[in-house]
């Protein structure tokens, strides 16, 4: 801890420096011209320098050209879409792999409700939203994993 020290209002050089404008911020420096005519521009442009030196030292791929009449066999969704894309294509019928899409929101729309059985705050005393945290982690980890397999291992991961 430190003692500080107040300022002297009464000192003729304070005065005059704050009658100048020195010292009515924190740092004691205005932040015109300082701030806005030397910092600024330098971390503009070098902002601009990093962007513009990495898309030169790593340039976009471009790859052949789309076919919209094509669709590839191996498409994927972005990857937090990988469970409910796994869900989709392993259930057989398509209006319960809709309906199973459906279940995602419906299941969240429920997390305040399952939270306020409880009023603790530490998990180990609020079994019911811990188990239903956990199994549904691990449901969308093991789903995600499985959305980059074959169709015939995408349930199982080929395990068993």
């Amino acid at each position: 801890m430190g003692v500080t020290k107040k300022p002297d209002l009464t000192d003729p050089v304070l005065r005059a420096k704050l009658a100048k404008g020195m010292g009515h911020n924190y740092y004691g420096e205005p932040a015109w011209p300082n701030d806005l005519l030397y910092i600024f521009p330098v971390v503009i442009l070098g902002s601009i320098a990093a962007v513009t030196g990495l898309s030169v030292l790593d340039p976009a791929v471009i790859g052949e050209p789309a076919n919209p009449f094509a669709t590839p066999l191996e498409i994927l969704p972005e990857w937090y879409f990988f469970p409910t894309f796994n869900l989709l294509r392993t259930i057989p019928n398509k209006l319960l792999g809709v309906l199973s899409m459906a279940a995602v929101p419906a299941g969240l729309l429920t997390v305040p409700f399952i939270e306020n059985i409880n009023k603790f705050q530490n998990p180990f005393r609020r079994p019911v939203a811990t188990t239903v945290f956990l199994v549904g982690t691990v449901f969308a980890v093991w789903m995600g994993i499985g959305a980059t397999m074959p169709i015939d291992q995408a349930l199982t991961l080929g395990l068993f």
